[in-house]
């Protein structure tokens, strides 16, 4: 069996937005399956989940693309203390801090997905249907 590579989250978005069928579309996410993935898409489409940030991108420095020091699939897990009831133990100037930290330290084109996710933020040729199909649990 080949070794299969993981691609990083931004990889995988612009991968199914390339795609034209929506059986492709949810192939490849249905093979790139991972926590960080269906967090990103989860936070999207879901209506119920509403991050406790501000609207817009905080002041934040992008890592460089070939050096960033850590990756998504770590930081996804942090995104739960910015959905109640984890956000409301946190001060707004911890949570917006902790916030600027996760996009920091991620590649700066996955940053750019938190940040559209953040703000619900659809990805383009990516709808709620697709997702719906692809991972069923997640969205209502």
């Amino acid at each position: 069996m080949a070794n299969r590579v993981t691609l990083q989250v931004h990889e995988i978005i612009k991968k199914v937005s390339n795609q034209r069928s929506k059986a492709d579309k949810i192939k490849i996410l249905k093979e790139n399956e991972s926590f960080a993935l269906k967090t990103l898409l989860q936070g999207t489409y879901n209506p119920n989940i509403v991050l406790d940030l501000p609207e817009g991108a905080p002041p934040y420095t992008p890592s460089a693309p070939q050096s960033f020091p850590s990756n998504f699939f770590k930081q996804s897990k942090k995104l739960s203390y910015f959905v109640p009831p984890k956000s409301t133990q946190m001060s707004t100037l911890k949570k917006e801090r902790l916030f600027i930290q996760i996009l920091e330290s991620i590649h700066p084109e996955d940053a750019e997905l938190v940040l559209q996710m953040k703000d619900k933020t659809p990805f383009k040729g990516i709808t709620s249907a697709v997702v719906k199909e692809a991972f069923p649990s997640i969205l209502p």
